[in-house]
């Protein structure tokens, strides 16, 4: 499997990863006549290019770092201060203001996400470096599952970590219903165990080509709708969004319907989370780096350890 580091431009990885077909005409009748033609054939003659890749093209690079790649990197030897991290008291609605979360983030809890690319995680070494949660990707689109999700995600488990799993969208492929339902068949399902976190939509830059997927803000709005309506209709939890302010601005209109049902997991590989996307008034979860302490990305929860439990637990 690919271990190459993110790239630092999203420019330069489109012009590695978009195939473009370039067709030569062909004379019919006239053979004896007919003048070569490779000559003739230019860059304006080409057929446009396809919306997405090819099925077997998806299923072999599916294994790649996808989730914030486009993110410039950066290696955290040690997580933020938790002067940078917003409490979540003082910004919730009511009902969840009537708790009084007072005690959250007393220390961070810290977390990672893996892929295929990170391949067996040592997960007891993982939990004695500090680690209380972990997510796994699960899904891409509705043509690839991680060969490595059992060891990740029931190693995680098993060694005591609070984890879920996440799916990375592919909205140019198929639809955000047809989505939904691939992740929960394979991993993305959710139970009242106190172990396991509801499942996560990864929707961010393209790495297959336009940054939006082809799609309009408004569609893909309903795209995220129906990935998240068709996910809470089949477990009973809302998905988590994970996503950057930029990427969410540009291609859903900075929207502001998400934020009072999904929770929001928050990528920027800064020292500071920065400005948030519309509708939500405090993150989640952070990713705030792409390397450090723990295998894959370094991420943070907003909140206690006991705030952790009760989103695992949905109460």
């Amino acid at each position: 499997m690919p271990l190459t580091p993110h790239p630092s431009s999203r420019a330069g990885h489109d012009s590695h990863m978009r195939r473009r077909r370039f067709t030569v005409a062909a004379l019919a009748a006239v053979a004896m006549a007919a003048a070569p033609l490779a000559t003739a054939a230019s860059p304006a003659a080409a057929a446009p290019a396809a919306s997405h890749p090819s099925l077997s093209y998806l299923k072999a690079h599916a294994n790649r770092v996808h989730m914030g790649w486009e993110l410039s990197p950066r290696n955290a030897t040690s997580p933020p201060p938790l002067s940078s991290i917003p409490l979540l008291s003082g910004v919730l609605g009511e009902q969840s203001a009537a708790r009084q979360l007072t005690s959250a983030a007393s220390s961070e809890v810290l977390g990672l996400d893996v892929s295929a690319a990170q391949g067996d995680v040592n997960w007891n070494t993982v939990k004695a470096d500090g680690a209380q949660f972990a997510y796994v990707k699960a899904t891409e689109g509705t043509y690839y599952t991680n060969p490595d999700f059992t060891q990740q995600y029931e190693g995680s488990y098993n060694a005591g970590l609070i984890r879920g799993a996440y799916a990375f969208a592919n909205p140019s492929y198929s639809s955000g219903t047809a989505q939904a339902d691939y992740f929960v068949a394979h991993g993305g399902g959710w139970s009242a165990d106190g172990k396991t976190l509801p499942g996560v939509l990864d929707i961010e830059y393209n790495p297959y080509g336009a940054e939006c997927y082809g799609l309009s803000q408004s569609g893909m709005v309903s795209w995220i709708r129906a990935f998240v309506n068709e996910y809470h209709a089949k477990t009973g939890r809302w998905a988590v969004i994970y996503s950057t302010t930029d990427w969410w601005t540009t291609c859903t209109g900075n929207n502001s319907g998400f934020g009072s049902e999904d929770p929001l997991w928050l990528a920027r590989f800064a020292s500071s989370p920065g400005t948030l996307p519309a509708g939500w008034g405090f993150y989640t979860i952070w990713q705030y780096a792409d390397s450090g302490t723990f295998p894959g990305d370094q991420d943070v929860y907003n909140g206690s350890s006991a705030r952790l439990s009760a989103l695992a637990l949905n109460t």
